[in-house]
């Protein structure tokens, strides 16, 4: 199953996203491999990275497994960067 970011993902935008998101979580049956589409984050800060987090959390509360697809490549920096790219399976390209 997968879910999908949307194009602005700020702290203006963090709550309602994580409430949407887990709706989709929600519908998984327990243990599922859930994905979340980055190919549309166009704006962005570390709220993204914060939302990112708290999906996993609430994945890993269901034994579900949470991957980012398509993740933009200053995303996997700004991860890198806080420490949390390895968590979230986001590497910058070398």
């Amino acid at each position: 199953m997968s879910a999908a970011l949307p194009t602005t993902l700020t702290l203006a935008h963090a709550r309602g996203t994580v409430s949407a998101l887990r709706e989709e979580l929600e519908r998984l049956p327990a243990g599922a491999a859930w994905t979340v589409d980055a190919r549309a984050l166009q704006e962005f800060d570390t709220s993204a990275l914060a939302v990112l987090l708290e999906l996993r959390r609430a994945a890993q509360a269901r034994s579900c497994t949470l991957q980012v697809a398509s993740a933009p490549e200053q995303l996997g920096q700004l991860a890198a960067l806080y420490g949390v790219g390895e968590l979230l399976g986001l590497q910058p390209s070398a």
